[in-house]
């Protein structure tokens, strides 16, 4: 997610002093005072979002997000970089946000929004001119590729499941809601968002024509859906887009969302994903989707799951895109789809990789079809495919790439890359048959400045035997100045998702380098139920959320207590957001007085309010099985529900941290409100750290901070 503003001069740090010539530069000279990572340290640091290399690869433009814990706001600033000489300048003139570059006309100009409408500059940022003048604000956009046109992403009114107020009662506050999907994420759902078509000539950018008009249908898919979800064809002709076309109790139970084709000269649109007068087989709403007749074996091949993010392949002969098999399913395999349009042929071309494809660029040269990003044993790595279907992977490191761009020479990759130990900066890496003859070239160092101030951190893998046999790895992180003979208070890390990948990620909240600089140990399990360990395993967790990946957790703390002389078993403590704060809620009831203190975020507490509280019923239908109040319910949904973190509350004896933000849509904040009540009811310490105007994550400076002081001080109460 990408948020943004100026960093003031003014930010107090607990750390240090900060020396900002100007406020409206972006990047802080900051001065620490001593050589741990503070939360003020890490909010302190440049987020790098949108970027793109120029026509000819010698330029790089970029977009730099900075925060100002005074000021509670960010500030978005573009950057253009020489990649000869690594050297960038600021392009940035206003204290206005600008975001989204990239280059137009040939690589004369660089486009980006600004102000809620699309403008352009010279690459050098001299003569900014308006381009479209939109009643709307602009959202996304993306050029054709021959200059003439440009999609133009805009919210309008929805009224699909809260109906319009009076027009005679204006300042009414009341929502009629007539239907499910009424809130998303972290917001009523009031408006969705469609692309539109807009021609560019010498006066500017017309207001465009709506390719979606009259369906009540979103594109790109909310909440996290961008410009990634929409294509040019090679000759301008054609846009490629994603979009489920559904509402209602539909839309709430189903990720079944297609590619679809439009032609701009007739206006006419082709689904890519099911043949012509597809009717979807009938369901019922309070079941998992998994057994029902849209998941059967006939019905997989028009494509029922999620379908996302295509592109057009450098010739124009191709579509790729992501595909998900299975209907319902959010973290289904994401394969790589290759669809002929001559033919309509559809080829799946990464099968032998049995784990996610995250990301995909084309190629054109003869020993890669195409670039992509997958997970595979807790990193997030570039691999290769052919049309063969023979996967090689490219750079094999501790260290996570995104956003992939190939370079108009076909021979150079543009991605960012990120690990426990470094925040995301630009790459250039040249793929080579050889995976040694690979090189791998650092571009920016967003922040240098700060991380030359601190000392470093260690990484470490092992790997263990599950209770059922199977072999896990897990992370531990290591803090600064390690002593291994000292011992050390350790936190387990419980992942969300609960499918999301253990990997070498950076975050500017559950981030593992500032719990080592507090003097933490952290074990990081790669539990059954995550990515990058083969589908099996991967699925296992689905209907058995406290069977073999709690085993796990204890699995991985209780070999570290007994095998690493430095972790402190007598100061064990259990952190975790998501389903890992569903996990924290299920290990308070069932640890053996291992841990001798909880955190749990934004967890799911009371399994069966949660069926009925989320917005996006799909998931709990997968993972629960069946609705609690049916009485056919499978034996995974009559476990499930049986194993409910609010059941096991009278075997509850450990201090509680409970966080939960109130925009949480999809994990309500009454599961927090739940736990924390039913601690304090049992006479347990307890605290509820509660964010009126945060969603699943925090987002804003100073509730940033909050959450950083309030997590290390209920740690370092119960632990040190």
């Amino acid at each position: 997610m990408k948020r943004s503003i100026i960093i003031a001069a003014a930010l107090l740090m607990t750390c240090g002093t900060i020396k900002a010539q100007d406020v409206n530069i972006g990047q802080q000279n900051i001065t620490l005072n001593s050589d741990l990572m503070t939360p003020e340290a890490l909010w302190a640091m440049g987020r790098i979002g949108a970027y793109q290399a120029s026509p000819d690869g010698k330029q790089v433009v970029y977009n730099v997000a900075y925060y100002s814990v005074k000021e509670n706001k960010s500030h978005h600033v573009l950057y253009l970089m020489d990649v000869a000489s690594k050297s960038s300048r600021k392009l940035t003139t206003s204290a206005k946000n600008e975001t989204d570059p990239s280059w137009i006309e040939g690589g004369k100009r660089i486009a980006y929004l600004f102000d809620g409408q699309l403008w352009s500059m010279n690459a050098d940022g001299s003569d900014r001119k308006q381009l479209t003048h939109d009643p709307v604000d602009i959202e996304g956009y993306k050029f054709s590729p021959d200059g003439k046109k440009v999609i133009l992403l805009k919210s309008m009114d929805y009224h699909g499941s809260i109906a319009a107020k009076p027009s005679d009662l204006p300042k009414a506050t009341g929502r009629l809601v007539t239907d499910m999907n009424y809130r998303h994420w972290d917001h009523y759902v009031e408006s969705i968002t469609h692309p539109f078509v807009a021609e560019v000539n010498a006066e500017g950018i017309t207001t465009g024509k709506d390719i979606l008009a009259g369906e009540p249908y979103e594109c790109p898919l909310a909440p996290f859906g961008g410009i990634e979800q929409l294509d040019w064809s090679t000759d301008s002709k054609q846009i490629a887009y994603t979009c489920r076309k559904k509402e209602g109790v539909a839309y709430a139970i189903s990720t079944d969302s297609d590619i679809f084709l439009y032609d701009i000269a007739t206006g006419n649109t082709t689904n890519l994903c099911k043949p012509a007068g597809y009717v979807a087989p009938a369901f019922d709403a309070t079941k998992t989707l998994k057994d029902q007749p849209v998941n059967a074996p006939d019905n997989l091949k028009n494509n029922p799951g999620y379908d996302t993010n295509p592109q057009f392949s450098p010739d124009g002969k191709y579509i790729g895109w992501l595909s998900m098999a299975r209907d319902g399913y959010e973290s289904d395999r994401n394969r790589l789809c290759i669809y002929e349009i001559a033919t309509g042929e559809k080829r799946y071309i990464t099968e032998s990789f049995d784990s996610n494809v995250d990301e995909f660029c084309w190629s054109d040269n003869k020993d890669a079809l195409v670039y992509f990003i997958g997970v595979w044993h807790g990193t997030e790595n570039i691999y290769s495919v052919n049309w063969k279907g023979e996967v090689k992977q490219l750079p094999n490191e501790w260290a996570d790439y995104g956003s992939l761009q190939m370079l108009n020479d076909g021979k150079r990759i543009l991605a960012e890359r990120h690990s426990y130990k470094a925040s995301a900066d630009l790459y250039l890496i040249t793929p080579n048959k050889n995976p040694k003859k690979v090189t791998i070239e650092q571009l920016t160092q967003e922040n240098k400045h700060i991380f030359d101030q601190l000392a470093d951190i260690s990484i470490d893998q092992r790997w263990v035997k599950t209770t059922d046999g199977k072999d896990m790895l897990y992370w531990i992180i290591l803090p600064p100045h390690f002593d291994a003979t000292k011992k050390y208070p350790t936190l387990l890390f419980c992942e969300g998702g609960p499918q999301s990948p253990v990997s070498q990620f950076w975050s500017y909240r559950w981030n593992f380098m500032i719990m080592a600089s507090h003097g933490y140990v952290v074990i990081a399990p790669n539990r059954h139920g995550l990515p990058g360990f083969g589908s099996e395993w991967c699925e296992e967790i689905s209907g058995d959320w406290t069977g073999q990946c709690m085993n796990d957790y204890l699995t991985a703390i209780d070999d570290a207590a007994a095998n690493l002389p430095y972790v402190d078993k007598d100061k064990l403590g259990a952190v975790g957001a998501s389903f890992g704060g569903f996990s924290v809620y299920y290990l308070a009831g069932h640890h053996d007085k291992r841990f001798k203190c909880f955190i749990a975020h934004d967890g799911a507490f009371n399994l069966e309010s949660m069926y009925t509280d989320t917005e996006e019923v799909w998931f709990s239908n997968w993972e629960y099985d069946d609705a609690y109040w049916n009485k056919d319910q499978t034996a995974a949904a009559r476990k499930t529900y049986d194993n409910s973190p609010h059941r096991f509350v009278d075997k509850w004896d450990t201090p509680i941290l409970c966080i939960h933000g109130e925009k949480d849509y999809r994990i309500n904040a009454n599961q927090g409100m739940g736990a924390f009540n039913a601690a304090r009811l049992r006479g347990i310490e307890a605290q509820l750290l509660i964010f009126p105007d945060e969603n699943h994550w925090v987002l804003k400076p100073q509730n940033g901070i909050l959450w950083q002081r309030t997590y290390f001080n209920w740690l370092d109460r119960w632990l040190k």
